[in-house]
């Protein structure tokens, strides 16, 4: 009698994307994946180390070690999923200081009301739209970041001052209107672009 694998469902991977990056991130993915090889080589060393110990029932040190190196793995993956998955472009954000300001773009500051389509309910915001990652808020101004990646973002890249356009978030439906479309100064972007850092990416359990 054959034997049947239970199967298991496991969502679709999401479609290849163009992530917009500034310079010097392609070097951070790489030293982060370098530093997850050498972390990993010293934790098999823990691991040895913890084996030579005993009886591996009541071996915490080797079990710790073990899990460790489990979680790396799953690191190490994800990260190289990503990589593989998308095509990174690095953009210059002193570009972004003299750029057409017809329709929205990556590196525009954009002051937007949304009008939530089922509650009625407006919201306004200013946004800096930027690239991939980037998460900080101008104290000074009030301008937060928004990468283009972002949901919010990807229906509003394209479109002009002053013309209210439905869309579907995931909250819902939006009425989205651009009230106010310039460049950023450069002390906004000192403000707003932080030290690159290294994705956070969920790890998987496959």
């Amino acid at each position: 009698m054959p034997l049947h694998r239970k199967k298991i469902f496991r969502p679709p991977p999401p479609p290849p994307t163009t992530i917009y990056v500034r310079p010097g991130y392609n070097r951070v993915l790489a030293d982060e994946f370098i530093a997850l090889k050498q972390k990993r080589v010293g934790l098999v060393a823990d691991k040895v180390e913890a084996h030579s110990q005993g009886d591996l029932r009541e071996n915490f040190g080797f079990k710790a070690a073990k899990e460790a190196i489990r979680a790396v793995d799953r690191k190490m993956f994800a990260l190289d999923r990503f990589v593989a998955r998308n095509t990174f472009i690095e953009v210059d954000p002193a570009a972004w200081l003299t750029k057409p300001t017809a329709t929205v773009q990556l590196g525009h500051v954009v002051t937007l009301e949304k009008q939530d389509v089922a509650t009625k309910r407006k919201h306004r915001f200013t946004f800096l739209v930027t690239t991939y990652g980037e998460t900080a808020t101008d104290e000074e101004s009030g301008i937060e970041c928004l990468p283009h990646t972002s949901p919010l973002a990807v229906v509003l890249l394209g479109l002009a001052p002053g013309v209210q356009t439905k869309v579907m978030l995931p909250a819902g439906e939006s009425l989205l209107t651009v009230l106010k479309l310039r460049n950023p100064t450069q002390a906004e972007l000192d403000r707003l672009l932080m030290p690159i850092k290294p994705p956070e990416i969920e790890d998987s359990e496959e």
